[in-house]
């Protein structure tokens, strides 16, 4: 499967990325710790050849040692999946859940740094997510572009026009989740073009597209809402760069467009596969679109500040996004977070790993319900936005699945196949 593929070629190449990242910030280390930093880099570096070469030689995945917030939670689950093992107990990194080892070896990742002051809080990934957004610099332009002469007559727009606005706006979003670091082992994947132009050709490779119901959701939200309560939104972020910009650029429409009061953003607070948005990333995109030489960049980056300051939008992130648990188990072992998504009148939940949590990353028949797939994970009406990178799908019509396959084997892998699907009582 995919899967074997993963953790044979594509995990070892980010963690060799990783290790190289360190030795070419060795100077940098230096310069602002002495020999401190180079001490720290060397243990860093060390502590990751060593993860590296158990990951190769299947040896066993091992409980984690650090202190950090999350490292019993971590353990309890390493002892639940070890119980599952068919009894053996033993878990090593080829005979245990994708999903699992996965995390796992990214949470070792976060380890060898937090471990290893004074460079704790380096992140490995950031260079690659940085380079991911100046390289979809044309994009960016043209999105924003694009947005801004939306807005100076978004207020004389009747249903249909707002509909249809809405529909390119998911459509740029779903297909911004393209550029995925891990999925590249850290290859740049930024986009060239302006996603604007291509989302007729792209129309056809939405195996599902509920944006129909998306738009009803909102219309009898709207509806049913009377004055005094807000319509909240939550995204889910996925990757940083030109997809963040795309996430940001939805949920400003939203607002502006009346469809929505509030934004709530959940990213990662700790970097995560590769390109994973952290609170630095998500600032750090305001920033750089508040201070690019370009008018309608700026713009919108000061109006996304803006949004900011006055609370409606608002970032979070919980350690929840970041274990290795599916969604099924959040009620359980994050109710605080549940408790907060209920709030919500729609959650958008963007790309693949959402995608393999939200359906307990199984290999389901493609027929099966999406609701089914969830597992009782309800606490709102969602939406996942996912390009498809991985051997999972769900809700499928039947003989669907099957008449893909026969013409392309490799599309439930290759990013070139998206989702746009919905779970909610209508």
């Amino acid at each position: 499967s995919f899967a074997y593929f993963t953790i044979k070629d594509r995990l070892p190449q980010i963690l060799t990325r990783v290790i190289d990242t360190l030795h070419r910030h060795k100077n940098e280390f230096f310069e602002e710790h002495g020999e401190k930093g180079v001490e720290a880099e060397k243990r860093a570096i060390s502590f990751l050849s060593k993860l590296r070469n158990e990951l190769q030689t299947d040896k066993p995945v091992t409980p984690l040692e650090d202190e950090l917030p999350d490292a019993a939670l971590w353990n309890q689950y390493l002892d639940y999946q070890r119980n599952l093992a068919n009894g053996s107990g033993e878990l090593s990194w080829f005979q245990s859940p994708w999903l699992f080892v996965e995390c796992y070896m990214y949470r070792r990742i976060h380890a060898a740094l937090a471990q290893n002051p004074p460079i704790e809080n380096f992140d490995v990934f950031k260079e690659g997510k940085a380079q991911n957004f100046f390289e979809s610099q044309e994009a960016v332009i043209a999105l924003c572009t694009y947005f801004q002469e939306l807005l100076k007559n978004i207020k004389d727009l009747d249903e249909k026009q707002l509909q249809e606005e809405l529909f390119k706006l998911l459509q740029v979003s779903l297909w911004g989740n393209k550029c995925d670091l891990s999925f590249s082992a850290g290859e740049v994947s930024s986009q060239k073009s302006s996603l604007l132009q291509s989302l007729e050709n792209l129309l056809p490779y939405i195996v599902v597209n509920d944006m129909e119901k998306i738009w009803s959701l909102f219309v009898n939200t709207k509806k049913r809402n009377t004055e005094k309560s807000n319509v909240r939104v939550d995204i889910v972020l996925d990757n940083a760069g030109f997809e963040l910009v795309s996430d940001f650029v939805l949920a400003d429409f939203l607002l502006s467009s009346k469809l929505a009061d509030e934004i709530h953003f959940h990213g990662k607070s700790i970097p995560w596969y590769v390109s994973d948005t952290t609170k630095h990333d998500f600032n750090w995109t305001v920033k750089q679109l508040q201070s690019a030489n370009h008018m309608w960049m700026s713009r919108c980056g000061i109006n996304w500040e803006g949004n900011l300051k006055k609370g409606v939008w608002v970032y979070h992130d919980h350690m929840f996004w970041t274990l290795p648990h599916d969604f099924s188990s959040m009620a359980g072992v994050a109710p605080d977070l549940y408790a907060d998504l209920q709030k919500s009148n729609l959650l958008f939940f963007k790309g693949d790993l959402n995608y393999r949590k939200l359906t307990g990353d199984r290999k389901w028949e493609y027929t099966v319900p999406f609701h089914q797939a969830l597992n009782k994970f309800h606490p709102a009406p969602l939406c996942s936005l996912r390009t498809l990178k991985s051997d999972i799908q769900v809700g499928l019509k039947p003989g669907q699945g099957e008449e893909i396959q026969a013409s392309e084997p490799e599309w439930m892998v290759n990013g070139k196949y998206g989702v746009v699907q919905i779970d909610a009582a209508l």
